[in-house]
């Protein structure tokens, strides 16, 4: 069990852990990621923050539970992000929770209070070191994240024979991540997937199936963006260059990361961005870009000009993901909510409002009943083939994620 080190990090590494909204209509279905100051990040409470706050370090435990109160305390506390759950077509708001509710008697305490990783991470730190009950029984946060609370020992092991359809149901591609092997501590809530978006209009006959197609032809020159995430844009350019983001060494690293700056340097690249893409390739400035599968899905019922490709080299897949925290009072009530939606119905209802990855099997034909072209979506619903071509970026340790994010953003100039 790895014990939490109060190392300051890099204000590269605490940007790339920012996650805000996105501005206009797509915002009131649906949340994207961005890329924002690290020094906002520290203000709020950074990673590096805890020892500055007098709290001890994480005890090293494999999660630390309470008297489980769910029996005789009818209600789940659940932390999520904002606009990341279900609104019916007359506007009601949560209606799978309310199903939930008539199905269980367990009534959901819903708070839309996660709008950043490192900012939810500031709020919740100072109950989980000093091993203190922090008012939620499930929270949502970032693959990466979620790797470190389960290293620091700080969420609960789940409880299987409370999850039995979400078992089940859970799609083979987000079964097993090197960060929780067996999903023994988490469950994705949604997958985001980085693919290659492009503006038909702008590319006017240039053909684009690549990275390599956005790195090296010349008639995209200054036309280009890649993603402010370095997870997300060394990822592409490492499968681009045959390697395996879940395998990858060192020099591997190097070598995309000097792949994209020979980019920049010959001003290929226009800029990296966070989810500010969407304007730039709605727009035209942006011939074609890495961008979020959620926000292709909107940009592309917005505007006909707009596409996406996956490469055949593959694309990138980072998820959200539901936890326990430790001292949590109601584990078996968490436990309930998060089987509940993985069951077709609630994940269809869930999947056609968010438009994200749904990471649940045999949802699509329930899906179809509420939308029929989300149904055949694949960065939706993902088809066999693409499911396979799916990467996950592997576990960083401290130390190699200090210095990749440095590389990175000395490459993008943040």
């Amino acid at each position: 069990m790895e014990q939490y080190e109060p190392d300051r990090p890099s204000a590269a590494q605490v940007a790339a852990m920012r996650r805000s909204l996105r501005s206009g209509r797509a915002a009131l279905t649906r949340r994207s990621l961005l890329r924002a100051s690290a020094g906002g990040a520290l203000a709020v409470g950074g990673l590096g923050a805890l020892s500055a706050c007098g709290i001890p370090p994480a005890a090293q435990t494999a999660g630390v539970s309470s008297e489980d109160h769910s029996a005789k305390e009818k209600t789940v506390n659940f932390s999520n992000w904002t606009e990341y759950m279900d609104v019916d077509e007359s506007g009601k708001r949560h209606p799978t929770l309310d199903e939930f509710k008539k199905r269980t008697g367990i009534t959901v305490k819903y708070t839309e209070d996660i709008n950043d990783n490192v900012e939810f991470f500031g709020k919740i730190k100072p109950q989980l070191a000093a091993g203190q009950d922090t008012g939620r029984d499930l929270i949502c946060v970032t693959d990466w994240l979620a790797a470190r609370l389960i290293r620091f020992g700080w969420v609960q092991k789940l409880d299987a024979s409370n999850l039995p359809t979400a078992y089940a149901n859970l799609s083979q591609q987000f079964r097993s991540p090197d960060w929780d092997p067996g999903r023994a501590y988490s469950y994705p809530w949604t997958g985001i997937s980085t693919v290659i978006a492009y503006n038909k209009k702008a590319l006017d006959g240039v053909e684009v199936k690549s990275v390599s197609d956005l790195l090296d032809n010349p008639k995209l020159k200054g036309r280009v963006g890649f993603l402010t995430e370095m997870r997300d844009s060394v990822g592409m350019t490492l499968l681009d260059m045959g390697k395996d983001p879940g395998k990858f060494t060192d020099d591997d690293f190097d070598a995309a990361i000097a792949r994209l700056q020979k980019a920049v340097d010959k001003g290929q690249i226009r800029r990296f961005t966070g989810n500010d893409y969407t304007s730039d390739l709605s727009k035209g400035d942006f011939a074609a870009c890495l961008a979020w599968a959620g926000d292709v899905v909107q940009l592309k019922a917005d505007s006909p000009d707009v596409d996406f490709v996956i490469p055949d080299s593959g694309y990138m897949t980072s998820t959200d993901n539901l936890l326990v925290p430790n001292k949590a009072r109601h584990k078996t009530n968490a436990e309930r909510l998060i089987d509940f939606y993985y069951e077709p119905g609630p994940a269809a209802q869930l999947a056609a409002y968010i438009n994200y990855v749904c990471p649940v099997d045999g949802v699509k034909a329930e899906l179809a009943k509420i939308d029929e072209d989300a149904a055949n979506n694949p960065l939706i619903i993902p088809d066999q083939e693409m499911a396979a071509k799916s990467h996950a970026f592997r576990s960083l340790s401290s130390k190699e994620e200090t210095a990749y994010e440095e590389k990175f953003a000395k490459l993008t100039g943040a």
